[in-house]
């Protein structure tokens, strides 16, 4: 009894896409789009790649030491770039020497590129989440309309049980938008809070290195910069 089970489940499941019809079509299409954005904001958005720990602890460690032999052995790691921070850093500490607003200027710059690349795929989340449950209701009101439309057989006595599984066959297409925007809206929001927190704490250790390039420098300490997660995307 239970070898025909999986297979009768699996009829019934093709026969629901097939009778969503083209908007079905649509929404599996939206489902594989909003799949392939969530793989690759998880692979391209590691903390590692960002603000690795090792490298955010010593850029700390400038904070309490700022001396010359300090950020000589911090600058060939810098200058390495295989983080979002230590990209940044790299930037301030070539500019050591220059007037602080230039500093700020040419950091907030790079900032401002790499807070781009961090958004990168959020925008087709945002296309899913605001498409697939509008291809639902299409699929919907096309549905009731194909039912309804036709006067003849309601009048010659269409009877309620096709009347009912018309209608749910209808509704399929709004169940499935659904089911493929909240996945999409919890990836989002997760991911958008993820980039905030890595950009506020990016700020901070942004700050602690210029005030150590102008220290270095034998200037005063830097005023902060403007909130990275403020900067336009």
């Amino acid at each position: 009894m239970a070898a025909g089970v999986v297979p009768q489940a699996l009829e019934n499941t093709w026969q629901f896409f097939i009778d969503g019809g083209v908007f079905m079509g649509l929404i599996v299409a939206c489902s594989m789009v909003g799949l392939a954005a969530i793989v690759y904001k998880v692979i391209t958005l590691p903390k590692a790649s960002i603000l690795p720990d090792r490298l955010s602890g010593e850029v700390e460690r400038i904070g309490e030491d700022p001396s010359e032999q300090v950020m000589t052995q911090l600058e060939n790691e810098f200058l390495e770039g295989e983080s979002a921070l230590a990209r940044l850093c790299a930037v301030a500490t070539k500019n050591t020497g220059r007037p602080q607003a230039e500093i700020q200027d040419a950091v907030q710059a790079s900032a401002r590129e790499e807070i781009v690349k961090m958004h990168v795929g959020m925008s087709v989340l945002d296309v899913v989440i605001t498409v697939a449950p509008l291809l639902g209701l299409l699929g919907t009101a096309s549905g009731l309309v194909v039912i309804f439309g036709n006067t003849e057989d309601l009048v010659s006595g269409m009877n309620n049980t096709k009347i009912g599984s018309g209608i749910a066959r209808a509704l399929g297409t709004t169940i499935a938008g659904l089911v493929v925007a909240v996945p999409a809206v919890v990836a989002h929001s997760y991911f958008s809070r993820k980039i905030e927190k890595m950009a506020a704490r990016l700020e901070v250790l942004l700050g602690i290195v210029i005030s150590a390039c102008q220290v270095r420098a034998g200037e005063s300490a830097a005023a902060p910069l403007t909130q990275l997660s403020q900067l336009p995307q």
